[in-house]
């Protein structure tokens, strides 16, 4: 049965049903976040997951399809009669899930291939802001190595090296002298340690400051910002070794002041969503802003045009919104009409993941313990990297859990957090032991 004739009959049967049918494409702790707060909505009647993971199965009926299977998350989504699709990562709305899913007839939350460059090319962002006059790093973009190189004879250092497409949030390195960032443009442009996204890269002026990951909701047109966090990309205690995808956060964030709220709002945020539209590139989905809190004021360090992951765990447990009713609202361009709200409290994740991470690791160790956290209010435990085999759940990547608390502030939420830690064990399980030590600094 083609595109054609399941979308008809999908649509025939569409009012026979009062409560949804929704399909998440993604099998990680985002996801995971994600399809928790889904079932919270009593307007939810089934999830669907692709591909999930052993936690997400709790909750959702999954399905051993690849978020970049397009066709086949298509025909599985029309199959279902679900009535929306939530994408999560970035890669497969990178490369324009969200327009074969649309053609297909399907409603869809999450920015379309033009839209997703945001976050698809740091040179488009970058170049975004510069003509925007968006607050940003200075930079400078290029295609080949030498001419990079060349360019360093003019940098201060330390200096940033950005990979220009998708690399799984690692592809950046933080230079401290001049020979350092030269073997960083060869890792990079030569010798392709990110593939194809070093095929272009930024350099950019090294900014200092506190750091701080602000989500938002968006129509194309209007921008609704949710409560702010604070990841810790660094593999280890104090900020050292390789950068990761994340090995915990918290939200809020005490350094996210009123005054820098106001200066984003005016400045940054509003201004991103005109320029994309001034662009022809409607967003609708979620806008992550990466800012650096300098002593001149807030600037932009990166865009993601999906949820954070780890951010995501911290921040949508805090909601107070029906979650359907927000993806509805930016799908149907009426965010306008929604008053988003988060609980007056705090949470803290810290990511449990396996020792090696994010270089080299083992999977297929045994999970124990997930058992004590059922019924236990104010703890989640979000799977990362996990899977059943033979009845039991065992890891199946670098980051394997997301433990997080709630708690009516941070200290409390950290608190309750590592102690959680506790519950669950694996071979080979590792952490940081600082995820929210800046709490202390406040």
């Amino acid at each position: 049965m083609d595109y054609i004739t399941r979308k008809y009959w999908f649509d025939c049967k569409g009012d026979e049903r009062d409560k949804m049918k929704i399909l998440v494409v993604g099998g990680g702790g985002r996801e995971h976040a994600i399809v928790k707060a889904i079932s919270k909505s009593e307007r939810v009647d089934k999830i669907y997951c692709v591909p999930g993971n052993a936690g997400i199965a709790e909750l959702a009926e999954c399905a051993p399809i690849g978020v970049m299977e397009f066709d086949k998350v298509a025909m599985y989504a029309l199959e279902k009669q679900v009535d929306m699709v939530v994408v999560g990562p970035d890669d497969p709305l990178v490369a324009g899930i969200v327009d074969v899913l649309e053609t297909a007839g399907l409603k869809v939350f999450g920015p379309n291939k033009k839209a997703a460059i945001l976050e698809g090319s740091k040179a488009f962002s970058k170049d975004l802001m510069k003509k925007y006059n968006i607050p940003t790093a200075k930079y400078e973009v290029f295609e080949e190595s030498e001419p990079a190189i060349k360019f360093l004879d003019q940098c201060k250092f330390p200096i940033v090296l950005k990979a220009d497409g998708l690399a799984l949030g690692k592809g950046v390195l933080i230079c401290k002298d001049y020979d350092e960032a030269v073997a960083g443009i060869h890792e990079i442009m030569d010798d392709k340690k990110f593939g194809s996204a070093g095929n272009k890269m930024v350099i950019e002026e090294f900014l200092t400051g506190r750091e701080v990951s602000v989500l938002s909701f968006t129509d194309g047109k209007t921008i609704k910002i949710m409560t702010s966090a604070q990841d810790h990309k660094r593999a280890k205690d104090n900020d050292e070794g390789l950068n990761t995808g994340g090995m915990g956060t918290f939200s809020p964030s005490p350094f996210y002041t009123d005054r820098v709220d106001d200066f984003c709002k005016k400045y940054i945020y509003q201004a991103t969503v005109d320029a994309m539209r001034s662009e022809d590139r409607d967003f609708k989905g979620v806008i992550f802003f990466g800012l650096m809190l300098t002593s001149e004021g807030p600037r932009v360090l990166e865009y993601n045009a999906r949820f954070g992951d780890p951010e995501t765990q911290v921040v949508l447990p805090r909601m107070k919104n029906d979650i359907v009713d927000v993806f509805e609202a930016c799908i149907e361009g009426r965010l306008d009409k929604i008053d988003l709200e988060f609980e007056d409290n705090a949470a803290v994740c810290v990511v449990l993941a396996s020792d090696g991470y994010p270089v080299s690791y083992e999977k297929g160790k045994e999970i124990r313990g997930l058992e004590n956290f059922n019924g236990k209010e104010d703890y989640f435990c979000f799977h990362a990297g996990s899977k059943i085999v033979d009845g039991k759940v065992v890891t199946n990547g670098g980051r394997v859990l997301g433990i997080t608390a709630l708690g009516n502030d941070l200290k409390e939420a950290r608190k309750k957090a590592y102690e959680a830690t506790e519950w669950v064990d694996f071979d080979n399980k590792y952490m940081r032991h600082d995820i929210g030590k800046a709490i202390d600094e406040a």
